[in-house]
Parts: structure tokens; sequence; C-alpha cells
């Protein structure tokens, strides 16, 4: 009789009815499952009542007891209908094992109806309602949160299960989004009396303030896993979730099912938007990654799953799967520029697939209209793709017809988009790998005028300067932009070679313990040689105060002797304002062909939101195996090969010599190798060949069967006067990276010197195919030639060795890396 006044609105009836009969007084023991559900479905029906019915005075409180009223009958609805389709389900298992000859009602014949699902559902979402809208209530939130565990709590039943799945999904946003890890409590334990979530000036107690006589059976038990913060409790609830979407997906596509499989799409897809946020926070990406390729089952045409599965593969690192997965995005999405272009610079980055990034780079440049504003983007990665094909070519007709395409590219993207910093830095830097240094001056001093504290654009001006023979003025650059970035390890690198030139070893030296000190603040890594026998020798060149020329090192030749970089240091960072350069310094010299820099368009102290272009956050700087130390950065395709064979070699090599792997990713390792490297390089230039093994000892126990490395040893016997042994070092490193061109250099001077002309004279000229601006392969092809008697050819060469080395810069312009 209530249900049939609430249906026809007269509310004040129906809760009449119920003072009548006693409802908070019906037992629920020892009575039969219909009872139970007539009792919940008259609570949900007296809290819509109660909604319904207005309030006869306006008095705040008179309201707040409304509300609580309202939430008890709902929370007594949902704990009853609990209990009820407990024991409706017992009842039918019952009947099932008894194989009772009265037939009960199937399971998938079961349902919740109007008010059993709004007794289920009604009171956390008042909660929530009224603890987001009521500022004064935010105890709401708290007893919110309790609700939902309750009803997960409960043991499950066949009804229940779509309604769990809601509820936790539910749950999981309210954690993700409105619960931090200091208000948080373990789900096992009662919920605090005073939360921090609560008004402080509002006291009460988070605890029901009603009982039942009967309640629902509840998951107990010693095993039970607990979460014990809001991020792990989040996930758990979620892939929770994710399994229940998985087993009850509809993939039928025959119409009839269309509207049932929109509905399971779009749950499912909300349960994997979450799961992106919580594991996304956490760095989880191979996680993730798994995750969405289950999700692929729900995804046939569907972009938005795609393409978070390719984010998903890219931020985990695999890139090669992300690319093949963002070509099912294109087709999906063919007018979405960004997709081709995201494409284009994995296959750019670490992938190498450079004729695949020029596919994707024409798929924007010849969308037509459609992508017109990223016209200018696709030209900037089209002109990537020919520079770095460039790098790559081996005959130099080939190179220079590829630094033509290069070159029209970026000057397609710069008229484009003339605001754009990365077009005139791009420019500029072709520019400068083709040697023409005063029209990428000019490109660079408008790049820093869009941009004055981007770290390509000073570097690039740094190497500029140098070209010019200006090293002062360049150190001066590299220093104020190391202000700015002081862990950018491949400013310091230049400032090691530039500090070489003009200031003296001690200074390049200091440089180098200074990289150690930022190596070892940046990373808390183990060093992998190490075996327990005491102090490294990173550690004490760190410890010493002194310089790094006046510590005695030991000559390490025996491969047990390692490294160990447990400790750690910090290093205070000085930041001096750039600008104060451009009027103290080069505004002084007032030479014509000094560089004048360009007004800045942004003032150095105040660079506002900017990407830190450092080392430590950039991996894809470095190819397996690091760079070259003198040569490009911007690897050969051979080299990408050459540097996998490498790595094998060198993990085959450690595993001889007892050492235990590398923790971590590659890069930090090949930074503090790359760092020994240079301070070798600078104990060569000064004619110590003990301090110059043992740094290098140093970067052979990370990469043992590095072609750096080799070369390197190869360096050391030449200073001792050994040739036949550098011979062999230059020729095992040549093995390993046949396109080494200072490898290839060496090995030829010292061919020449045993008088192997003709030898000599084919290495140099495989040389010159792989790197036609190297000044110093040019001059020793003319030194070989004119030991041979051919003069005219000879003086050719030594004229083009003169040539470049006029606009050779200290380091060359390609170790600035070219990314998308």
């Amino acid at each position: 009789m209530a249900k049939l006044n609430y249906v026809e609105g007269d509310y004040r009836e129906a809760l009449n009815t119920y003072t009548r009969v006693g409802l908070d007084d019906l037992p629920l023991m020892a009575v039969p499952p219909y009872r139970l559900r007539m009792i919940a479905e008259a609570y949900a029906t007296k809290g819509l009542c109660l909604e319904k019915l207005p309030i006869s005075s306006s008095t705040s409180n008179l309201h707040v007891d409304r509300e609580q009223d309202v939430i008890t009958c709902y929370e007594k609805a949902g704990d009853i209908a609990l209990l009820y389709l407990q024991e409706i389900e017992r009842v039918i298992l019952t009947n099932i094992q008894n194989r009772s000859p009265k037939p009960g009602p199937a399971p998938h014949d079961q349902e919740l109806g109007f008010f059993l699902e709004t007794g289920l559902q009604r009171a956390h979402v008042l909660y929530f309602k009224n603890g987001i809208d009521v500022h004064e209530d935010q105890q709401n939130l708290t007893r919110g949160v309790g609700r939902f565990r309750e009803l997960l709590r409960a043991v499950e039943t066949r009804t229940t299960q779509n309604l769990r799945m809601t509820i936790a999904r539910q749950l999981a946003e309210i954690l993700l989004r409105g619960m931090c890890e200091q208000s948080y409590w373990n789900p096992l334990e009662d919920p605090p009396c005073q939360s921090p979530l609560d008004d402080p000036l509002r006291k009460g107690a988070n605890t029901k303030t009603y009982t039942l006589s009967r309640k629902a059976r509840v998951y107990s038990g010693e095993n039970i896993f607990c979460p014990q913060e809001n991020t792990e409790e989040a996930l758990l609830l979620l892939l929770i979730s994710e399994s229940m979407a998985n087993r009850d997906a509809v993939l039928s596509r025959i119409p009839e099912h269309r509207s049932d499989r929109l509905i399971s799409l779009q749950s499912a897809s909300v349960v994997y938007d979450l799961l992106t946020i919580a594991l996304g926070r956490r760095g989880q990406y191979e996680m993730l990654s798994e995750c969405l390729e289950r999700a692929m089952k729900f995804a046939f045409e569907e972009f938005h799953l795609w393409y978070q599965f390719a984010l998903s593969l890219m931020a985990a690192g695999k890139s090669a799967r992300a690319v093949k997965v963002l070509r099912e995005c294109i087709r999906l999405k063919p007018d979405d520029a960004t997709i081709p272009l995201l494409a284009a610079k994995l296959c750019m980055g670490s992938l190498h697939w450079l004729e695949e990034a020029e596919k994707f780079a024409k798929t924007v440049v010849d969308a037509g209209e459609k992508t017109s504003e990223f016209k200018a983007k696709g030209y900037l990665a089209l002109g990537l793709a020919y520079s770095l094909q460039a790098t790559d070519a081996s005959l130099r007709g080939m190179q220079e017809v590829l630094q033509r395409k290069a070159l029209l590219a970026f000057q397609r993207a710069h008229s484009l988009s003339p605001t754009d910093h990365q077009a005139a830095f791009y420019l500029a830097l072709q520019l400068a790998i083709s040697r023409q240094i005063p029209e990428a001056l000019g490109y660079v001093r408008q790049a820093l005028q869009l941009q004055g504290d981007d770290v390509n654009s000073l570097h690039l001006l740094a190497l500029l300067l140098s070209a010019q023979k200006h090293y002062h003025d360049a150190l001066n650059i590299i220093d104020m932009a190391l202000s700015e970035y002081p862990e950018n390890f491949i400013l310091l690198f230049s400032k090691v070679k530039l500090e070489s030139l003009c200031r003296g070893p001690d200074e390049a030296l200091l440089t180098c313990k200074h990289m150690l000190q930022i190596w070892k603040s940046c990373y808390n890594l183990t060093n992998p040689s190490d075996s327990g026998r005491g102090s490294s020798l990173l550690d004490r060149t760190i410890a010493d105060r002194r310089q790094l020329n006046t510590i005695t090192l030991p000559d390490f030749s025996d491969p047990e002797t390692v490294s160990d970089s447990s400790s750690s240091s910090s290093l205070s960072r000085t930041e001096s304002p750039l600008h104060l350069f451009v009027s103290s310094h080069l505004h002084s010299h007032p030479k014509p062909d000094t560089f004048v820099w360009p007004p800045a368009a942004q003032s150095f102290s105040d660079p506002g939101p900017r990407q830190e272009h450092s080392l430590c956050n950039s991996p894809d700087v470095y190819f397996h195996g690091f760079p070259s130390l003198f040569s490009v950065s911007s690897v050969h395709a051979t080299s990408v090969a050459a540097s996998r064979v490498e790595q094998a070699l060198s993990e085959v090599a450690s595993s001889l010599q007892s050492s235990a792997p590398k923790q971590g990713p590659l890069h930090p390792w090949m930074t503090l190798a790359q760092i020994w490297l240079h301070a070798a390089e600078v104990y060569i230039g000064i004619g110590k060949p003990a301090e110059a093994t043992a740094c290098t000892q140093e970067a052979a126990n990370l990469f043992p069967m590095s072609h750096n490395v080799l070369y390197m040893r190869g360096q050391v016997a030449e200073l001792r006067g050994n040739l036949e042994e550098a011979l062999r070092w230059y020729e095992e490193a040549l093995s390993i990276s046949p396109t080494h061109v200072k490898s290839m250099q060496r090995l030829a001077l010292i061919l020449h010197q045993l008088g192997r002309y003709s030898l000599a004279e084919k290495i140099l000229r495989d040389a010159v195919q792989v790197n036609s601006t190297a000044h110093e392969v040019w001059n020793g092809l003319g030194e070989v030639l004119q030991a041979q008697g051919n003069d005219a050819a000879a003086t050719e060469c030594f004229l083009t060795a003169l040539e470049l080395e006029a606009s050779s810069p200290a380091v060359p312009f390609t170790i600035i890396p070219r990314v998308l």
C-alpha cells in the first residue's frame, strides 16, 4: 500500500503507513527471503518519500536531520537488500544440491528492481553530493568511502556482480581524485573519529547511527590482502573492475547487440582511463601497456583505446610496437596530424627508422588544408629525417643531395612558422653542418630572440663561435648556459674540449671531476664492477679536495680492480643571468668579424616555463654504446647495428670478469663512461699514460667492448710508443664500429708510419666517404699521397683540409641532438 501511495505521489500517506506498521520493529531473524525483500524495498521507498517531502522550516538543523534520516533509510535498505540476495542465492543453491522437485528461480532470472537498486546505490551518492556541495559537511566524504567499502566487502552474489564493478570503479575514482595519502585509512580499520577530511568545527563520529539484528555476510580470513595506501587500493579496485569488464564483454557485432556492446565498451573505457591515471602516477607504464593490450578485444574501430595503447607503449620504451599501433590510429583518424608526427618522432629516436620517419612526415606535409596548422611541424620532421639520412649516407654525393633536401625543408618550416624557435634553430644547425657559418649565426640569433634560454640554441651558438676560432667567447657561452642547465652533460663535454683549447688541461680536468660529482648526485646507482674490495676510483676522486691533475691515479691493468659508487655527493649550483654576458662581454669586442648577440626576447633571469634539456632526462641522446668522443653523435645506420653487437660483447666480457649486472637503464652508465673517457683524453693530451689508462679502465669496467674504449686504449698505446699494440686496438674498434672515423684516421696514420701506404690510403678514402668534413682525415690522406709521390692530389687534400679546419668547431655540430 505504501509503494502505491509513493507511485501516486501521496508521500505523506506512505510515511504514515510505515509508521502504523512499525517498520523499524519488523524482525529480520528467521524470516523467509521474500520478507527481507519487502522490508528492504520499504526502507528504500521511505527514503524516496522523505526526499520528496518539503521541509516545513528553513532551519539548517532540520535540513541536516532530514538528510541524515534519508541516508539512514537508504543504508538500511542496502544492508537488508544484500542480506536478501545472499539468502535467495543460498536457497537456490540448496535446492539445486538437493535436487528438489520444486523448481526455484534460475540465477539469471534474479533482478534487483528499482527499489532495491536505489537502496544499494543512493546512500553513497548522497554522501558525496553533500560532501562536495556543502562545505560544512566534509564528514560525509569519509562516511561515503566507508559505505563503499561495506558494500564491496559483502559476499558477492550473481545479481550484484555488475553493481560491484560499478561501485569499485566509483570508489577508485574517489580515492584517486578526492583523497590524499594523509587522509587515508586502512579498509579493515574503523574510520577515524576525526578524519583530516572532516570539518574541525563539526564534531561527530564516523560511525553508523543504527544497528540491525541481522547483517549480510562479509569476506573474512587470515590471508586477505589489505591495501595500505590510497593508490594501492584504487589500483586493486580497478584491476578487479577490469577483470569483470573483460569477463562480461559484449563482442558480438550483430545489430541486435549494438546497445549492449556500446554499454560494455563505455564501462571498460572508463576503467582503463582510471588505470592510466593510477599507473601513470607511479610510472608503471609496462604494467599499463599490458592492461591496455587486454583491452584490444574491445578496440575494433575504437580510436581512443588504440591511442591510449600506443602512448603506453611509448612510455614503456616499446617503440617498435608503438609505431605499429600508431599506424592503426592513423587509419582510424586520418585527419589528426599529431599522430604521424608522433610516429615520426619515434622512428627518428632509438629505432633509427629514417625512411619510415620520412614517410610519416610526408603524410603531414601532403595532408592539405585539413592539417594546415601542423604543416610547419611536418616540414620540420621531414627536414630532420633528411638530415639524419645525410649523416648515415656513405657516399658524398648522396650526403650532399640529402643535405640540400633537409635545408629546403627547414626553410619551408621557418617560412610557414616564423615564430617557432625550433624551425629557426634546426635551419641554423643544418647550415652549420653544411659549414655555412655566417648564415647559421644569423638564424641561431633568430632562434634565441624567440626562445632566449633554449639550451640547444645556446650550444649551437658556442660551437659556431668555436668554428670562427673565438674559443673564449664560446666557452663563456657554455658557462652561461650551464648556469641555467647545470646538469646538462652534453654542455659539460663541450666545455671540457674548449677548456683544453683555451684554458689548459688543469681546468678541463677540474670540469671532469665536477661532472663526476654531478653524476653521483643525479644517479643513486651502484657501479656494476664493484667487488667490495674498498673505495672506488670514482669515490676517491670525488672525495679528494685536490684537482684531478694533482691526484695520483693507479694504472689499472687488472680487470678485478673495481669501483664502487654507493655514496652520493651534492653539488652547489650557482645561477648566473645570461643576459649580463650579452651586455658586458660580447658587445665589448669591436672587431667586425665578432658575433654580436641578438637582443633577447626573453630575459634569462626569468626564463618562464621551459623544458629541462639535461642528459639526466634525455636517454635518447645516446645510442647503445654511447657516441664517439670526437666524431658525430647522430649515429650512422651501421653504428646502430654495431652498438647492439658492442652491448652484447660488453655483457659477455663483464660476465667473464664476474662483474655484477648494471642496474636500471643504460644511459647513466654511458654517461659515466663518457666522463672517464673525456678525462683520459685530457691526460693523453698532457702526456700522462698511467692516469689515462686508469680512466680508460674505469670506462672499460662498464663497457669492455665499446669501440670508444678500444679507441682510447689505442691512443694510450700510441702515447707509450707501442705502435703494434695501438694498431691492434684500432682494428678491434673498427671490428665493432666500421664507420668510427677517428679509429680509421689513427689506424691509417700508423700504417703510414709503418710504410703501408696503399692500405692507409684505402682506409682514409673510406673515412672521407663516411665524414667528408673531417679535416684531420683530409690532412692524413694528403700526407699518404705525398709519400706515394702524388703531389698534385696531395695538394688538393691539404687545401681541402685547410678550408675545413677554418670552419671546424671544437666539437662536431652533430653532437647536438636532432629530435622532433
